[in-house]
């Protein structure tokens, strides 16, 4: 290694640090890769690691065995990439951020007759465009809410149909589809509605006034579901007392790391008033990288162009790649950016209160010690305590319907959401594990990796995935849990089948009541039932699709132009004579419905 560093370019890139076993440790970038370098090392009296890095970098350099590097052509596209490759390969000693996500906005196209507020993930390019946001959280409660406060045009579909509906009935809707509202009369509604998008008290006491009227008539759960609505909305606004003095648009970030966990926040400030916040957590103490933290948290946020993109950015704690990154981010999106360590005025106060959310969150995860994901960590002797999980298994019937499925555990709930099925083609467990596998892999760039994967299976699959991974030079923790054999058969009879846990350094048969084996076994199970639930419904579509078949006069070319009319098979089931002799011919609908 001491001869690559030494013999290292002078241009800009991306280094790659790895051990003996070749797992990757560390990814980093440098505007001159050469002097960067250097600056980890001491050459004399013996190569040995600088003394003057941090701890968790000395950590990693006295692991480091092997060195890599890719020269790119400005210290932009070096950050670009160092960021890519972190999100997806997840190296040791780097910290990750998996808040990445693309948050809604509430927008109003006023240039129509009679508009409507919609949601969207993306820039709209049109003229008289309004827009409120971002909503990481409650959005498309407030959105419904407005609709249900006031007479606005309910659907898309309305204004189309020509007549009054049951929303003018129930006095949801001013009809203007039929003339009973001027367009004037409803701008006012309009103009009343975006005051309650910024003043939402508006809306929150037009909901308690409701929900008292429905707890009178004793319509308890729909007034509970009106109280549920007013605490979304109430938690969308953080209360300030702070003047900014202008209306101003800014973005602030505050990353704060506490014993075992890091929290993220992010404030939205819309013409001087916080409009929303975002909070999440991240791992690892000893890991963190304030200048790693901010970048990836920036970067990741504006990976593309937002509905209200802001001209300054706020953050809690100065970087050290700041000014690099906020010009990155003026070419990105041809504007002018500036990313702000504020020191003076009321925008440290704001930077202050972002701190303190930070604060407030890690006071609420304090409870480390009654979780049990620290334990497994140190039992299983993982590199990471598995907040997030990801959890897969296989499910078939004499190999018809073969299917996968990935759960995923994230901080303490099921994130179902981000689970997915697979329909695989293998024929043995160990080819459809693989190429599930596989497929969750190469998903890796657009959704990294978890702290933990669970396999539903043996020493044999273990194997493979972690095989698998270090193809792709990826740093994942993964064991297998799966049921003893006897007689080289597993015991499933309840009360008789116990678990082994398969790690990559030991195998471990824990007691029935051990709360960490609990925990392990929830989440094969949880991956099992979604995997039974996708086979059974994959396996009936199989068998209505073979029934249709085995019909005389039924080919595989007719049941195609059946599926592409009606969608499902089981819409084929319901549909009448008529029906199927409109979507085929009447010849067919007497094969199927007499």
């Amino acid at each position: 290694m001491i001869n690559t560093i030494q013999n290292l370019p002078t241009g800009a890139g991306v280094y790659q640090y790895f051990d003996k076993e070749d797992k990757l440790l560390y990814v980093g970038k440098a505007k001159n890769l050469k002097n960067r370098l250097k600056s980890y090392w001491r050459f004399t009296p013996t190569f040995h690691p600088n003394p003057s890095q941090s701890i968790h970098i000395l950590r990693m350099l006295e692991q480091a065995f092997r060195l890599e590097y890719m020269v790119v052509d400005s210290e932009n596209d070096a950050l670009i990439l160092e960021n890519s490759l972190i999100k997806q390969l997840n190296p040791k000693y780097n910290i990750l951020l998996r808040d990445d996500k693309t948050y809604p906005y509430i927008y109003i196209d006023e240039s129509q007759d009679f508009p409507r507020f919609e949601m969207t993930r993306k820039v709209i390019n049109q003229k008289n465009i309004v827009y409120y946001g971002p909503f990481p959280n409650g959005g498309k409660i407030l959105l419904e809410t407005l609709y249900e406060v006031f007479p606005l045009v309910q659907k898309k579909s309305c204004l189309k149909g020509g007549e009054a509906c049951l929303f003018y009935q129930i006095k949801r809707c001013l009809a203007p589809c039929e003339g009973k509202v001027t367009t004037k009369a409803y701008k006012e509604i309009i103009e009343e509605a975006k005051r309650a998008m910024v003043k939402r008290t508006i809306l929150t006491e037009a909901l308690t006034q409701r929900m008292m009227e429905l707890a009178t008539n004793e319509r308890f759960e729909e007034a509970g579901k009106l109280r549920d609505n007013i605490k979304v909305i109430e938690a969308l606004t953080i209360r300030s007392d702070i003047d900014l003095a202008k209306e101003e648009n800014l973005d602030i970030f505050a990353i704060v790391n506490g014993e075992n966990r890091g929290a993220v926040v992010k404030f939205f400030i819309r013409q001087g008033r916080v409009n929303s916040a975002s909070f999440s957590l991240f791992r690892g103490r000893d890991i963190f990288d304030q200048n790693e933290a901010y970048k990836q948290a920036i970067l990741a946020f504006y990976a593309k162009e937002s509905p209200q993109m802001v001209k300054t950015i706020l953050v809690a704690h100065s970087f050290e790649e700041q000014d690099i990154l906020a010009e990155l981010l003026s070419v990105r999106f041809n504007k002018r950016i500036a990313i702000v360590y504020p020191k003076i005025g009321s925008k440290v106060k704001l930077v202050q209160l972002a701190i303190k959310n930070a604060n407030e969150l890690l006071k609420q995860n304090r409870d480390e010690e009654l979780r049990v994901e620290p334990s497994i960590s140190e039992l299983f002797k993982l590199n990471y305590i598995p907040y997030v999980v990801e959890s897969f298994d296989n499910s078939h019937m004499m190999g018809v319907a073969t299917v996968g499925a990935m759960v995923v555990w994230s901080e303490n709930h099921w994130e179902k959401s981000a689970y997915r099925r697979y329909a695989l083609d293998a024929k043995d467990e160990y080819g459809q594990m693989k190429e599930m596998l596989l497929r969750r892999i190469d998903a890796f760039a657009r959704n990294s990796p978890p702290d933990l994967w669970i396999l539903d299976g043996g020493d044999i699959l273990l194997k493979l995935a972690l095989r698998l991974l270090k193809e792709a030079g990826v740093t994942l923790d993964v064991i297998a849990i799966a049921k003893e054999k006897v007689d080289a058969k597993a015991h499933r009879a309840k009360g008789s089948a116990k678990d082994i846990i398969y790690t990559e350094v030991s195998v471990f048969q824990l007691k029935p009541t051990d709360r960490r084996l609990l925990w392990v076994q929830r989440q094969r199970d949880e991956a099992h039932r979604f995997a039974i639930g996708y086979h059974q419904n994959k396996k009936r579509k199989e068998d209505t699709k073979n029934a249709l078949l085995e019909k005389k006069g039924i080919g595989v070319a007719t049941v195609k132009k059946l599926l592409n009319y009606f969608g499902t098979f089981e819409a084929i089931n319901r549909a009448s004579f008529e029906e199927v002799s409109v979507a085929s011919s009447q010849k067919v609908a007497k094969i199927l419905k007499t």
